[in-house]
């Protein structure tokens, strides 16, 4: 049973089924066959074009997929049945969530992320199952402006506290206490550099060419949180997208040209 929001969310005791097999045409990771996870490299990668330009194909594709599965949630359906292409989580999983049988539910929030091939899209977008109450239809609105205000304050020169800092200044004129950001999840998941997703005084400067995740995971309730038995699964509503700095803004990797940023998206 997950319940660390104000208000009790229902227990379910789901499956997890057993690992799908992998293609062999599909490109793996070396520690896939080695065991052994490589040691972060303690730079900062600055990405040529010729990255930049597999990074876009990787996240175009990744987007057009998170929205073909999410317009495909619906009540009764199983968040292993979209395993193959996300790692799904529902209502009070922060992040990183373990498919498996449990069902979605009339008024559940869902968010879904991909991730694929040797360059990773990594986007999500939280979908409203359903009818949603108000307060969850609140922890998505802002956890998406939040994002979204988060890319406007990008550009070559700027701070990488600027990110932060724009997260919290929108955060705290939504006017709602219930509303809480959790700052122990930001993107050390990822390469350098680390982006803070609280107030903070980094100074280091975007460059051109600098790759990275704005991703604010919103909490309603309280900021405990413990991990699931899965060792993965952090028991909220979150948005992501990939940017890269350039020449004379931020490119959103991860948004697709006709895209008019639909969030959240009810299903």
């Amino acid at each position: 049973t997950c319940q660390f929001f104000w208000r009790k969310w229902k227990s379910f005791h789901s499956v997890v089924r057993p690992a799908y097999s992998v293609p062999k045409h599909i490109l793996r990771p070396d520690y896939v066959n080695s065991g052994q996870v490589p040691d972060w490299p303690d730079y900062i990668e600055i990405k040529d074009q010729e990255q930049i330009q597999g990074m876009t194909r990787a996240c175009q594709l990744a987007r057009q997929i998170l929205l073909l599965a999410g317009h495909s949630l619906k009540v009764g359906m199983m968040t292993d049945e979209i395993d193959f292409i996300s790692a799904p989580r529902v209502n009070n999983v922060v992040c990183r969530g373990i498919p498996d049988t449990r069902q979605l539910q009339d008024g559940d929030i869902i968010n879904v992320d991909i991730y694929l091939e040797g360059y990773h899209g990594d986007t999500s977008e939280t979908f409203l199952i359903g009818c949603v109450d108000e307060v969850g239809q609140k922890l998505a609105e802002t956890a998406g402006k939040c994002r979204d205000e988060a890319i406007a304050a990008c550009k070559p020169g700027a701070p990488l506290c600027a990110i932060g800092n724009t997260i919290r200044y929108t955060h705290t004129h939504t006017q709602d206490t219930s509303l809480l950001f959790c700052v122990i999840y930001c993107s050390y998941f990822h390469g350098h550099p680390d982006i803070l997703h609280h107030a903070n005084d980094n100074d280091m400067t975007m460059d051109e060419g600098m790759s990275f995740t704005i991703e604010p995971i919103l909490i309603e309730g309280s900021l405990e949180f413990r991990i699931l038995k899965d060792k993965w699964t952090a028991v909220s509503a979150q948005f992501e997208h990939t940017v890269v700095i350039t020449s004379g803004e931020v490119d959103v990797l991860t948004k697709l040209p006709e895209e008019d940023e639909p969030m959240p998206i009810e299903v």
